[in-house]
């Protein structure tokens, strides 16, 4: 039998259709704001740009809520999979209606039918989840390659990277992305989809959040206190669009940030802890306390 979802939240995020590289003039205000929000409601496939959030002490709710398993129940994400990033879901307002727009072209939807009880192994954790019923098993496992399900973790935050550490937000300084270009050699901002942040931070330096560590951070009406750094992988050198390589990032930091002492290597943005919850919306202000 098929558990119905628990009621919808208050909270309404509106999702952008589209994507802009258009980066904020930092002339007309000196105040750091937020630049943008991202989540992925499932975990490794296509970022989704909101114009607001609830960030409660576990992140946005429904940020990382749902995540892809193999028949062993072990997290499947871009590093296995690098089709993954192409693959672009949205969901209704309730979360109980979705669709997927596949690389190739076609679309599959349908409702959210939560299904039989399953444990996922995710960074070393056993996390209860539910797998999702429907289309979505055999859409995913023709991009994967390989037998794969959605599945929906049965309580909030436990799909965010560093969930055992209490991490609930993610934050990066705009300016990063044109530091890493710079070192990459390309004469754009590298999109900040590849590194798949829950906030960006206009009007500070580049890698500002690296002194934020430890402090308390207002981000809007949310108070967050980072804990460390952000190591990256090779997700980060895939094109957001189409799940292909083609930007050596890594390299990149090695170039220009390999020296740094940071708490992961090839840092690039830092996780912080929700330490008092709040509304947060694209341009609210940012500071440290």
């Amino acid at each position: 039998m098929h558990e119905a979802l628990p009621p919808p939240t208050a909270r309404q995020p509106v999702e952008r259709v589209t994507f802009s590289l258009r980066m904020a003039d930092h002339s007309e205000t000196p105040t750091a704001r937020v630049a943008w929000i991202h989540v992925a409601p499932i975990k490794a496939l296509a970022i989704q740009e909101l114009q607001q959030v609830q960030l409660d002490r576990h992140g946005v709710e429904n940020d990382r809520r749902f995540c892809i398993v193999d028949p062993d129940g072990r997290m499947l994400n871009a590093k296995r999979v690098q089709r993954f990033v192409a693959v672009r879901p949205r969901f209704d307002d309730a979360m109980r209606h979705l669709h997927m727009a596949m690389p190739d072209g076609s679309n599959v939807e349908g409702a959210i039918d939560l299904g039989r009880a399953i444990t996922v192994s995710i960074y070393g954790r056993s996390v209860g989840a539910r797998v999702v019923d429907g289309p979505w098993a055999d859409a995913l496992s023709a991009v994967a390659g390989r037998t794969v399900q959605l599945v929906r973790f049965d309580d909030p935050g436990e799909g965010v990277d560093r969930a055992d550490k209490g991490a609930g937000a993610s934050l990066l300084a705009e300016a990063s992305l044109r530091a890493i270009a710079k070192a990459a050699g390309v004469t754009l901002p590298v999109d900040p989809r590849r590194f798949r942040m829950l906030f960006g931070v206009a009007g500070v330096e580049a890698h500002a959040e690296d002194t934020w560590i430890g402090s308390r951070v207002h981000v809007g009406s949310a108070v967050v206190v980072p804990g460390g750094n952000i190591g990256r992988c090779a997700v980060t050198t895939l094109d957001p669009r189409t799940g292909v390589s083609d930007l050596d990032t890594l390299a990149a930091l090695a170039t220009y940030r390999g020296d740094k002492v940071t708490s992961e290597p090839l840092a690039f943005g830092v996780w912080a802890r929700v330490v008092e919850a709040g509304v947060v919306r694209v341009g609210d202000a940012v500071h440290v306390a």
